[in-house]
């Protein structure tokens, strides 16, 4: 039998610890605080938060922790537990989108975008991370990165934002912003809500549709896997994870281009037009004989369905039926298998392997094109479904994966 490693997730002391260490090491001074914000599983709703439609992410025990201290002029520098040795630098003068090369630009991004709000008080700052989000897994490395970066800065800047929900969307914007402007890395925002909006034992239920107040944009919905004798098993394929070639921003922009052929202002106004009619299936396919494109049909099935699934799967779990919740999962996958192709061979392969082995459902997880799958199982089963997928990998010539035990945990908040 194939061995599979499981990430424990560091625990906030040692999290701390290890990103209070490394500050010192690499600057010489005590750190202003620790602050540490999740990792991300999204349960279902995927690529539906930039069409305005419904996701449910949890945050994960597995957390970036960042080490700040305030400078007096306007220099970033900042070290990662990754390449312990090497500080990136870069000033905040004059600075414009894209401006900024490598990991740093995520951290830099988040000053810069509070700055280009107006927050000119936000200066330069010294930052070491040490995390236990593995890192290309589609969990959201790059999101634990940029909200404990804003959570930080919004401390050491007396800002106000980040005491309470409302106030923590001025810094899930700045978050936003360094990763889709400084890093170029597009995102719908999914990945910040849930690591500065989430709740112990709870699954976020997100609706992006635009204009909404933090108020009815959030749903805390119960998650608890021990209550119904359940455990998700997260695990990363470890397949090569690229959303910056194109592929994210070519469907991103196809739903907009529908969503544009069908007189709406995004694929939610269409969905929710569609699940309300007496027949959906019915309404569904005339929505789809008004496009002409093939893929753009797909992508917009995919969309619409997806959309469907979330609030589906939170009756199906409260009730208990987790068999139905388990088929939404399927179809889930599915569809952005067959339907949105994000998905890739050791994501499938990952996924019939689960679904082999007794799990409810089985479903790949964040952007795709590589990443992780999640599968729904009885308690105690996640090792040997783990080990049967690794088994698995070994015969396909697959580089071994990893796992990950998950829960529904706390969002970002200051440790130290």
């Amino acid at each position: 039998m194939a061995q599979v490693e499981f990430i424990e997730a560091m625990g906030d002391e040692d999290g701390a610890r290890k990103a209070a260490a490394l500050f010192r090491a690499r600057y010489g001074n005590e750190p202003d605080g620790v602050w540490a914000a999740p990792g991300r599983v999204n349960l279902i709703g995927e690529h539906t938060d930039y069409n305005g439609g419904l996701c449910l992410p949890i945050a994960l025990p597995h957390r970036t922790y960042v080490a700040l201290a305030a400078r007096d002029d306007t220099t970033v520098r900042v070290v990662s537990d990754v390449a312990p040795e090497t500080v990136a630098e870069a000033g905040l003068d004059g600075l414009e989108a894209g401006g900024v090369d490598g990991w740093a630009a995520y951290p830099v991004g988040v000053a810069w975008a509070l700055r280009e709000v107006g927050f000119d008080q936000v200066r330069g700052f010294d930052a070491a991370f040490a995390s236990c989000v593995p890192l290309g897994s589609g969990l959201s490395s790059s999101a634990a990165m940029t909200c404990s970066t804003a959570l930080a800065l919004d401390d050491v800047h007396a800002l106000g934002f980040g005491g309470d929900d409302a106030g923590r969307l001025t810094l899930i914007d700045a978050a936003i912003r360094a990763e889709n402007d400084m890093a170029g890395a597009s995102t719908g925002g999914l990945d910040q809500s849930a690591s500065m909006r989430c709740a112990e034992g709870r699954a976020l239920r997100l609706d992006c549709r635009p204009g909404l107040s933090a108020l009815e944009s959030v749903e805390q919905e119960p998650f608890d896997l021990a209550g119904h004798g359940l455990e998700l098993l997260v695990l990363d394929t470890r397949a090569p994870h690229q959303l910056n070639d194109g592929q994210y921003e070519a469907r991103r922009t196809m739903c907009e281009q529908a969503a544009a052929i069908l007189g709406a202002a995004n694929l939610r106004e269409v969905a929710d037009a569609v699940n309300a009619a007496d027949d959906p299936q019915r309404a569904l396919a005339d929505v789809l004989a008004r496009l002409d494109d093939g893929t753009m049909r797909r992508r917009v099935r995919h969309v619409v369905t997806e959309i469907g699934r979330v609030d589906r799967f939170v009756d199906a779990f409260a009730r208990g039926d987790m068999r139905q919740a388990g088929a939404l999962f399927d179809a889930s996958h599915d569809s952005l298998r067959d339907d949105y192709e994000v998905t890739v061979p050791e994501l499938d392969m990952a996924v019939d392997v689960a679904r082999a082995e007794g799990a409810y459902g089985a479903r790949m997880t964040g952007g795709g094109f590589g990443g992780s799958i999640i599968a729904l199982v009885d308690t105690g089963a996640s090792e040997g479904v783990a080990h049967a997928i690794a088994d698995e990998f070994g015969r396909r010539g697959f580089r071994a994966p990893r796992a990950l035990p998950a829960h529904a945990a706390a969002a970002a908040r200051r440790v130290r």
